[in-house]
């Protein structure tokens, strides 16, 4: 018999082949929620991570589904390659297109990953209708899965996933606080409402803030190149930054362009420097970055370059102020289109900021960009944990 590629210690056991109505059966019983028993529905579980996104007891309307009592998992069989699934420790209803599974004679954790595993999403996805696809109970019901004789092994595994779902879920709350930190830091550090100085200051600045034009401050504000590249794209060369690098106030490298020496060259007026900001001037326009050390002389595609301070600037304070709920304002007055958003560069010569002085601007861009450094470890530590579960669900279940 089969057995799984990674398996704890001391289980040797072969694997046995069941059919999926000898591992799980279907509850049906209807009830209404109610405050104690609340009501589950797709939209109050985040999708892949089975997690609620609210405190459902909060819930007021009252809804019909099918009971559940904690001794179950819950499947979303609508749509199921969204990946909707709970395995939830309190009574409820389930509303809507879940299947509320019970297990027969197996661990309740294990059957919650089983339904996780690509084996399991293959067959669910074997959906009837084209529009709004369901799982086919009847073909999911007759599938076989491998499963471990012993309810030990079960358990452990079960286990084993939870913690991994534990660690996600620990790194994802961590970001999500830190990024609502950055966001009220952001409206607090600097001047709102026509005020000279800034709700929260670091000690020793005292001073007032100062309202200066980028044109004053910028010798070059421009577009780098408009037009079609297309016919320049290399499978290697340079990197072509595009508006599509720019979101967040970072360059990231998602969807690399790479372009021809020859293209490369004829724009050597235009390559952006260390330390040079850009902005996006159409679709997610006001978008903007610093350009890092790693991108001197990089060349660039429809984006708006802020080049050649006249005066000592730190780039990385612009880049934050840039992301106030203030300066989107500012720039959502300046933005024409209705389909396709568009600003332009002559407009950015007049773009008002507000200025402190250039150390005050070292600290507070030093400070976000310390929270800019702990949002991504999180969120590359939770990406990792991801990438380590769904290798983990191919390699320890058949």
């Amino acid at each position: 018999m089969e057995n799984p590629k990674i398996r704890f210690k001391g289980f040797t056991k072969d694997w046995e082949q069941r059919k999926f109505s000898d591992i799980a059966t279907r509850e049906s019983s209807i009830s209404t929620s109610t405050t104690d028993v609340p009501s589950v529905e797709y939209e109050d579980v985040i999708a892949e991570e089975g997690r609620l996104n609210k405190d459902i007891h909060l819930k007021e309307a009252v809804k019909s589904g099918i009971t559940f009592d904690g001794s179950q998992v819950l499947y979303g069989k609508l749509r199921p390659y969204l990946h909707n699934w709970l395995n939830p420790d309190f009574k409820g209803i389930a509303v809507g297109d879940w299947w509320v599974l019970k297990p027969i004679n197996m661990d309740k954790k294990f059957l919650y990953r089983l339904i996780q595993t690509q084996q399991f999403d293959n067959i669910a996805n074997q959906s009837s209708g084209s529009k709004m696809p369901r799982a086919d109970w009847n073909l999911i019901s007759n599938s076989e899965f491998m499963v471990p004789f012993s309810k030990e092994e079960q358990s452990k595994i079960g286990i084993y996933f939870d913690s991994l779902d534990h660690l996600i879920t620990l790194h994802q709350r961590k970001c999500e606080q830190t990024k609502k930190l950055k966001k009220y830091m952001l409206q607090k550090m600097f001047p709102q409402n026509g005020a000279k100085v800034p709700e929260i200051r670091f000690y020793g600045f005292t001073y007032d803030w100062e309202q200066r034009k980028l044109g004053d401050i910028y010798g070059s504000i421009g577009n780098a190149f408009v037009g079609t590249a297309t016919p320049y794209y290399a499978e290697h060369g340079h990197f072509y930054l595009e508006s599509n690098n720019v979101k967040d106030g970072q360059i990231n490298h998602n969807a690399e362009i790479f372009i021809n020496d020859e293209f490369y060259e004829k724009q050597k007026d235009k390559w952006l420097h260390t330390g040079d900001i850009v902005m996006v001037q159409s679709g997610h326009v006001g978008h903007a970055a610093v350009i890092p050390e790693e991108l001197d002389n990089t060349a660039a595609h429809a984006l708006i370059m802020f080049r050649n301070p006249k005066e000592e600037i730190e780039p990385y304070f612009l880049n934050y102020e840039y992301q106030t709920d203030k300066a989107k304002k500012q720039i959502e007055n300046i933005t024409t289109g209705n389909t396709i958003k568009h600003i332009l560069a002559s407009d950015m010569q007049e773009f008002v900021v507000d200025i402190p002085k250039y150390e005050e601007q070292k600290v507070i861009a030093s400070y976000f960009c310390n929270l800019d450094h702990l949002i991504t470890l999180h969120q590359r530590k939770c990406d990792e944990l991801k990438k380590m579960k769904k290798y983990m669900l191919q390699n320890m279940f058949i």
